[in-house]
């Protein structure tokens, strides 16, 4: 494991999922819980390098969730929320749905935090601006349409990154992110057999690997089959991805998009990235923070939650309702 590799999945698990501090304070910094939670950094490495001693996955799962939450009304840990009587939960939204992962490890994080530092929740390894807090509510709806999809044309692709008010060397940057992690053969099986309903296979997409993906991703399977978004090192943070590009060997049609699109003005992008490593990582760092800052709720908005999943009216309820039951049993 990178250094770097560590550094996106600790950031990502403090940057989205724990903002929201003691205080009101309406302005992000990077040394928000400097006073008041020291030891923010060291918990969260802790229970990052637990998660990736048995998934090797779980980085390029993190930053996914990041990204999800980011694209739908900001990063305001939207995508936590579980269903419930007044919550239609994002994770049952399309793009997430039997897809997004990892939350039992942001679970694990939030409660490591608490216990350290109640009613408090953390920041990243890069000077990502903190202080944010967290929604009141999830927008299914929204996490249906927002974020742009594994078959996305670079047009949409830039489209979506636009309305969140993301530029085209973000876009680029971003999807570096698949420099690792996993994806399911239903989100690029259609290049394999059926391209755009022209009963042909992508011409984008290199021969050999075609035969190997065909191997792993049946026509008729279940499409849940798991394969590497970067065939040449799949646990690796690098700029792989980007040289794959340059081969036709981007795994989703989205990624390959960014070369294989005639005269796109992100060819220059990938090419300046697959020639420098750290242009990719200077590139990458500054794109996620300019994501993590979409529309973050601060001040007295939203509310800081003491469980991830719930928000903290019905935390309350739960437990209201468990000292009822508790008391009644003592009584009996």
């Amino acid at each position: 494991m990178t250094s770097f590799h560590y550094v996106v999945a600790a950031a990502l698990c403090s940057a989205i999922l724990f903002g929201g501090g003691r205080g009101i304070n309406a302005q992000l910094t990077p040394t928000f819980y400097n006073k008041t939670c020291p030891n923010l950094h060291t918990i969260i490495r802790s229970v990052v390098e637990d998660a990736l001693q048995t998934d090797p996955r779980i980085g390029a799962s993190i930053i996914r969730l990041h990204f999800h939450d980011c694209f739908v009304n900001g990063c305001d840990g939207s995508l936590l929320l579980d269903n419930s009587a007044t919550i239609l939960s994002e994770k049952e939204a399309p793009p997430n749905n039997n897809s997004a992962r990892g939350f039992d490890v942001i679970d694990n994080i939030k409660t490591a935090v608490e216990k350290s530092c109640p009613r408090l929740a953390g920041g990243p390894e890069w000077p990502v601006p903190l202080g944010r807090r967290d929604s009141l509510t999830a927008n299914r709806t929204l996490a249906s349409i927002n974020l742009p999809g594994p078959g996305s044309t670079l047009d949409q692709l830039k489209f979506r990154f636009s309305v969140v008010g993301l530029n085209t060397d973000d876009l680029v940057a971003l999807s570096g992110a698949h420099t690792f992690g996993r994806a399911q053969c239903r989100t690029f099986r259609n290049r394999l057999y059926n391209f755009n309903n022209t009963g042909n296979p992508d011409p984008t997409l290199d021969t050999a690997l075609r035969t190997e993906l065909r191997k792993i991703c049946p026509e008729t399977g279940t499409g849940t089959n798991l394969t590497n978004l970067d065939q040449t090192t799949p646990d690796d943070f690098d700029n792989k991805y980007y040289s794959n590009l340059q081969v036709k060997k981007g795994l989703l049609q989205s990624d390959q998009e960014l070369f294989s699109t005639p005269g796109a003005d992100t060819q220059v992008i990938v090419n300046k990235f697959t020639s420098s490593q750290d242009a990719f990582f200077d590139s990458f760092v500054k794109s996620m923070i300019r994501m993590g800052n979409i529309s973050p709720l601060t001040g007295k908005a939203g509310e800081i939650r003491l469980n991830c999943r719930r928000v903290n009216a019905q935390v309350n309820d739960d437990l209201l309702q468990f000292k009822r039951e508790d008391d009644l049993v003592s009584s009996i």
